[in-house]
């Protein structure tokens, strides 16, 4: 990906991570380490009060901020907000609880938010699509979560956002209607977390300047290669972190 060379810190790329749980301090992380692995110049991990210090610990380079306990509240979304207004993207979703109040809390952070979004995991409900209108929105669900989301697959054309259906095959359905599949990788890119990863790498690259569509199918491509590449060296054994781990070179390759 080009970018000025008389820029300075923050012009290529800003990206907060909106997420975690009492039980789930990784994901949010992955995603943050994923977005910083895209080559974006500042990261935000937004996290419980209980992982600040292990979120801290998982890069020199993350500006940690908190909720106010350990699951996102009503509390917590103004402070959220003021963040994202000063972001280009943002991951939503990763890791957050599904209680009736953090759900209420993660819409309310939808309606609000000003840059790009990336929705992922418990952002991806049934009410998320009456608050992503006239934003601009990558929505990256499974097949079980555009179930949960009460979408069949016919109406994916008619979505206000960028699409990326997630499986053996990746589908990227953008806004004008068209569709793009992105072959390869294999079974071991089914391990925990790779969800949260290409989540965080989709929002990095936005956050660089590349258009949505462009994005999310980089970075299926990206994963895809990752997941070749670790298999031929550690066969089905391999992790979210290795994935991460691939993708500066795979990024490299692609020319973005």
């Amino acid at each position: 990906m080009k970018r000025n060379p008389q820029s300075h810190k923050g012009d290529n790329g800003k990206v907060a991570i909106i997420g975690g749980s009492h039980l789930m301090h990784g994901a949010p992380i992955l995603s943050a380490l994923a977005a910083e692995a895209s080559g974006c110049d500042l990261l935000f991990p937004c996290v419980p009060l209980s992982h600040k210090e292990v979120t801290k610990a998982s890069s020199l380079n993350f500006i940690v901020h908190t909720f106010s306990a350990d699951e996102l509240t009503q509390d917590d979304v103004e402070s959220i907000l003021e963040l994202l207004a000063t972001m280009d993207s943002a991951v939503i979703g990763p890791g957050l609880a599904r209680t009736d109040v953090t759900l209420d809390a993660i819409q309310e952070v939808i309606s609000g938010a000003t840059c790009d979004l990336v929705i992922d995991a418990s952002g991806l409900q049934p009410k998320t699509l009456d608050h992503i209108v006239g934003k601009n929105v990558v929505l990256t669900p499974h097949l079980g979560e555009l179930e949960r989301m009460g979408i069949s697959e016919a109406a994916l054309s008619d979505i206000d956002a960028t699409v990326v259906i997630k499986g053996p095959t990746d589908t990227v359905f953008s806004r004008d209607g068209s569709m793009k599949k992105i072959e390869g990788g294999n079974a071991g890119l089914t391990v925990g977390g790779t969800g949260d990863v290409l989540a965080g790498l989709i929002a990095g690259l936005i956050a660089q300047g590349s258009e949505h569509d462009a994005a999310c199918l980089t970075a299926c491509t990206v994963m895809k290669k990752a997941g070749e590449a670790l298999f031929e060296r550690k066969g089905f054994s391999f992790t979210a972190s290795d994935v991460i781990g691939e993708i500066p070179n795979g990024l490299r390759v692609t020319g973005s």
